[in-house]
């Protein structure tokens, strides 16, 4: 008679003590990864940019910035191994100032974009329900490319999982000490501090952080208990209180960039009801228009009860970016098309395509606009440039419609200081 054998069934693993050696494993190993790239005593720097890039984030023509060379007029730029101009960012900006100041016949404001008496703080949300949409590596980009073209901006990290802090260098679970977040300028506390205590400037000139780690969550939970007994405070209810922040430091900024988190929760809300114009990504794939779907249902029903409590949600603008496009994939271009079709020119008109430079920037935790053209193959480089450069350009375009101005025009030659 044949006895049947019985497996040994495991032992069953404890999940907590599993996940948390597995946070620990990866936690220690990004760690390493971070130390040999950056390490500790290091910090992030910018590229310094050729007298022809330079040019063209001013608005003028190369030529005219060879005369302010020659002449000794401005700063000095930084000679290459083989005679090229090399401009920091904080020249650049030097720079504008002092055409601004000397150049005749032209508008100097076209050469300073800064905001005007009566202009309002534009705040940008860039968000989506879903992640793997491109949501932060858009607001990466933006507020650098807002940086380099003169504007002074302010760039939020909502998001708790806080990678918008880490692109900047700031490592979230390093650098990032306790009640150093946004959290701080808006919790219900007597610890809460004024936003311009946790802001950091960054390694871009004129573009500032408030970086974001796994505290920010402490709101989603602090707010509930708030809202039952009633403690509103003197910052006032829940979606008001990132725009009051905001207010504390709004002379000093043109533009903030708002990463939200990839979900609908009291932080999405509230940056939400602080933003002026909101930037929902997309990646053209059934399941994430799907999702985007849910999220536009959702967003709706909870913004139409804010409104209903007195909240103010009037924008400027409201856009869809279509991220991660590859415009030889058939499937992609039919959901693009539909998208256009449902919204018409709610959707810019720019897609962000997708591109290997993107991604290998991202493996060193840098962007396009700081690895530089030498870095990468060239031809790659300058498709995702130019993609890049479109979208932004129509972002800025809007943002400028909303204060009532047209883009600045290119300065024309011979207009010399």
């Amino acid at each position: 008679m044949t006895t049947l054998q019985v497996a040994a069934r495991p032992p069953r693993t404890a999940v907590d003590a599993t996940i948390g050696e597995h946070a620990q494993l990866l936690s220690s190993q990004l760690q390493a990864m971070s130390d040999a790239l950056f390490p500790p005593t290091s910090r992030k720097t910018l590229r310094r940019f050729t007298s022809g890039e330079t040019a063209r984030l001013i608005g003028i023509s190369d030529s005219t910035l060879r005369k302010l060379s020659l002449a000794d007029e401005g700063p000095a730029p930084q000679l290459s191994g083989n005679g090229r101009r090399l401009y920091s960012l904080a020249q650049i900006n030097e720079l504008r100032q002092l055409l601004a100041a000397n150049l005749r016949g032209h508008d100097p404001r076209a050469l300073l974009p800064h905001r005007r008496d009566g202009d309002h703080l534009q705040v940008l949300a860039v968000t989506n329900f879903k992640g793997g949409s491109g949501k932060t590596t858009t607001a990466a980009h933006l507020a650098q490319y807002l940086a380099l073209h003169g504007y002074r901006v302010l760039a939020v990290d909502l998001d708790p999982q806080a990678s918008l802090s880490a692109l900047f260098g700031v490592m979230p679970e390093i650098d990032v000490k306790a009640n150093d977040t946004l959290y701080a300028a808006i919790r219900y506390d007597d610890e809460a501090r004024p936003l311009r205590e946790v802001i950091r400037r960054t390694h871009f000139d004129g573009l500032d952080l408030v970086p974001g780690n796994l505290e920010l969550m402490e709101f989603e939970h602090d707010t509930p208990r708030a809202l039952a007994a009633g403690m509103q405070g003197v910052e006032g209810i829940f979606y008001t209180r990132i725009a009051r922040a905001l207010d504390d430091v709004a002379d000093r900024y043109d533009i903030v960039v708002i990463d939200c988190p990839p979900h609908l929760g009291f932080l999405t809300l509230s940056g939400l009801c602080a933003a002026t114009a909101m930037i929902v990504t997309v990646h053209p794939q059934m399941l994430d228009v799907a999702s985007m779907s849910q999220f536009l249902l959702m967003t709706h029903d909870l913004l139409s009860v804010v409104r209903g409590v007195g909240a103010s949600l009037d924008y400027d603008f409201i856009r869809y970016l279509v991220t991660r496009y590859e415009p030889q994939d058939g499937p992609q271009t039919k959901v693009v098309a539909l998208l256009r079709n449902l919204f018409g020119d709610h959707v810019l008109t720019s897609p962000m395509v997708k591109s290997a430079a993107v991604s290998d920037a991202g493996l060193t935790k840098q962007t396009l606009y700081e690895i530089g053209r030498e870095n990468l193959t060239r031809s790659t480089y300058d498709r995702a440039m130019e993609a890049l450069d479109a979208v932004n350009r129509e972002i800025e375009g809007l943002v400028l419609a909303g204060w009532g101005r047209a883009p600045a025009l290119q300065v024309a030659d011979g207009g010399g200081s």
